[in-house]
């Protein structure tokens, strides 16, 4: 009976924690709302944020937050994390949102996609694919930070990618599709990959044989499927860019931010499996036949060092190609 008391008090907190956490969310970006009347009111220049893309940035995030915790792909701490990624991304920019949202989605499905077969040889797999804070932080943090000089600097609304009448603005905006591709690229490849291909992973390093698990590694199969992952958050960016982006016909034209989003996957993917391969730690053990992410006893070494975890080598791959690649792109992108 006791326990049973127990099981209803840590249930009733956590009801209550959710809706302390909630009013909080929602004082919070109310506040985001005021400052920006405020301060378009006082510049003159910044475009304020409307009481509907307000309300689509509060509304959604927790729509699709709640679902996920159902779902059983994020937990409370990735839930809170994921609401606040969801309503700076939103309220910034939708393009930046549908670009976030086509990663999340495709990733949880993928995450539990023969989740039978990645536990044979993941000692750290999840039922079900349960995101932390920590994992949120590490996939959504970049995009976050940039929403927010975006907002600083251009205020909340889209625009085109223009270098040449907007390169502030176009830079930040491939900066933070990126970081998103990078993700989306290093999800598909370590989800897709250890499944359906037929021929071992090679390690990025030294292009021997490793067994599947193994930081760094590396298939055909892999390559490509990073690549169909950025495609696919360019494709949701150059969409959004079409419905809401008005006077396109002036700008420089949009279509190649779904290669761009397609080479982000695929070198964030290639950057990720070679910090993976060097600063990760492989080691095969033997009494449960699995790849183990630290060194154990009975662990044999396959690469790396224990330097970074699987996380952190996430946020630095999306970093670097945040950084990097959107001076690549103003090379080649087209001019008006």
């Amino acid at each position: 009976m006791l326990f049973i008391r127990d099981d209803v008090y840590k249930e009733y907190a956590n009801m209550m924690m959710n809706i302390v956490i909630l009013s909080m969310i929602l004082c919070i970006s109310l506040s985001f709302w005021i400052i920006s009347i405020t301060a378009s009111t006082y510049y003159g220049t910044l475009r304020p944020i409307s009481p509907w893309r307000w309300l689509f940035s509060v509304i959604v995030p927790i729509f699709i937050v709640s679902n996920g915790l159902k779902k059983k792909s994020l937990d409370n701490g990735g839930a809170l994390g994921g609401l606040l990624v969801g309503f700076l991304l939103s309220i910034a920019n939708y393009s930046f949102f549908s670009a976030l949202l086509v990663f999340f989605f495709t990733s949880s499905k993928l995450t539990k996609w023969r989740g039978e077969i990645k536990k044979k040889y993941d000692s750290e797999y999840k039922e079900g694919g349960q995101r932390t804070w920590v994992q949120v932080f590490c996939n959504g943090g970049i995009p976050a930070e940039l929403a927010l000089l975006y907002m600083v600097e251009n205020g909340s609304g889209e625009i085109p990618i223009d270098f040449s009448k907007e390169y502030t603005a176009s830079w930040m905006c491939l900066s933070l599709l990126g970081a998103i591709a990078c993700s989306a690229g290093d999800t598909w490849a370590s989800e897709i990959a250890p499944v359906i291909s037929k021929s071992s992973p090679r390690l990025i390093t030294s292009w021997e044989k490793v067994p599947v698990g193994t930081n760094g590694g590396v298939t055909l199969v892999g390559l490509f499927a990073s690549l169909l992952g950025g495609l696919c958050v360019g494709i949701a960016y150059f969409v959004t860019q079409l419905l809401f982006v008005n006077d396109l016909e002036f700008a420089a034209p949009q279509w190649p931010v779904i290669l761009y989003g397609a080479m982000a996957g695929l070198l964030g993917s290639i950057l990720d499996s070679y910090l993976g391969a060097i600063m990760q730690y492989s080691g095969f053990d033997e009494s449960t036949g699995k790849v183990v992410n630290h060194p154990t006893s009975g662990a044999k070494l396959i690469s790396g060092k224990p330097i970074l975890d699987n996380n952190a080598v996430n946020l630095f791959s999306s970093i670097l190609i945040a950084i990097l690649l959107p001076g690549a792109a103003w090379s080649f992108w087209p001019r008006t």
